[in-house]
């Protein structure tokens, strides 16, 4: 069935229904002109984050469950970006006409996902028609007892990220190639995630030992396995936001790497006012991106630096501290250089995602 033989008001009764809020701190939920929150005493967070059809997804590729997971996530990590914890969402959608009921239940059931893995509780938001593309907005409210901000970087801290790079970047390529969605569903008996082959009605569980890719042509041409595909895909189809509670004390400057490694160091070094040096050899990569990547003709390290969407933390931290995460580099009174593995230094600009540019 399709939205306009629903209507806006069914819609409505239906995500109310779906989305009991049980917090004691909410005094009013969905349903009227505003929520009604009781301030919890710390400082209070807001982040908000778009999605818009044909920029930021594209249909033929990813799936409504895999849309709305997603979608939370990208705003949690900025909450823990700022060292804070997530609570209340607001949803904000634009749907065409003809979108059928069936999209719209699997996009809040990747909502419920995420909410449940995060904690989060849906408290509201708009909804509203469109004339062709899907538009999905979300804003986030959380709080912390100290926020970190980008601007607190002193020379002589280190550098950390806290996880591989790139991983994302070349999901999206393998994506690119296979030229059709995956579902990606994490079952209860099985802390695995299954990959389904929607147009053949496959399935095959990610992770399993070098399975080859025989569902796809495309794919098998590559020479590519599920061991190597399948996490690479998760990381872009279905991104999960790093808490920095192990090290938060211990922070001076963050910000999650949505847009790409030198892009968003160079915003962290410039609200700062400091420059940075990075050991290229420190940069951690997959070894399934590395294989994926030389297998699609791609340059591993670019996608690293430059890919965008990892929403792993960057950070900074005292040198004397024990930092569980990984060292990449070092803050520095000015300039912003890359040493290759002999020693040898390069300038690095600010290459990732920007709006507006013309993408290369």
């Amino acid at each position: 069935m399709k939205l306009y033989a629903i209507g806006e008001s069914s819609l409505l009764k239906t995500i109310r229904r779906r989305f009991t809020v049980k917090s004691k701190d909410v005094i009013v939920g969905i349903g009227d002109d505003t929520a009604v929150i009781k301030p919890s005493g710390n400082n209070l967070l807001a982040t908000t984050d778009m999605m818009v059809e044909g920029i930021h997804f594209d249909l033929n590729l990813t799936t409504p469950y895999q849309l709305g997971f997603k979608l939370v996530s990208v705003n949690v990590s900025d909450i823990y970006a700022m060292g804070g914890r997530p609570q209340y969402l607001l949803l904000d959608i634009a749907l065409n006409k003809n979108t059928e009921q069936s999209f719209v239940d699997r996009f809040f059931d990747g909502i419920r996902r995420a909410m449940k893995l995060y904690g989060v509780f849906l408290i509201g938001g708009d909804l509203s028609s469109s004339r062709k593309d899907i538009v999905l907005a979300a804003t986030l409210i959380g709080d912390a007892k100290k926020h970190i901000r980008r601007s607190g970087a002193k020379p002589g801290d280190r550098i950390y990220v806290t996880g591989n790079l790139g991983d994302s970047a070349c999901g999206l390529e393998v994506l690119k190639r296979i030229k059709q969605p995956f579902h990606i569903k994490k079952t209860i008996q099985d802390a695995r995630y299954k990959i389904q082959d929607k147009k053949n009605h496959e399935s095959c569980i990610m992770n399993r030992a070098s399975e080859p890719l025989t569902l796809n042509s495309d794919l098998s041409k590559l020479g590519l396995t599920w061991n190597i595909v399948s996490p690479l895909l998760k990381r872009h189809l279905m991104p999960e936001a790093r808490n920095p509670e192990k090290f938060i004390r211990y922070a001076t400057s963050m910000i999650d790497l949505s847009d790409g490694l030198f892009i968003d160091l160079s915003r962290l070094c410039d609200e700062s006012r400091v420059g940075a040096k990075i050991f290229i050899e420190r940069i951690p990569v997959s070894g399934r991106m590395r294989t994926a990547s030389s297998l699609l003709g791609l340059d591993a390290m670019k996608l690293a630096c430059s890919g965008g969407e990892d929403y792993e933390l960057l950070f900074t931290a005292p040198a004397d501290k024990k930092i569980n995460a990984v060292y990449i580099g070092d803050i520095v009174k000015s300039g912003r250089k890359i040493i290759d593995k002999n020693g040898g230094e390069k300038k690095f600009s600010a290459s990732g995602y920007q709006h507006f540019e013309t993408q290369r």
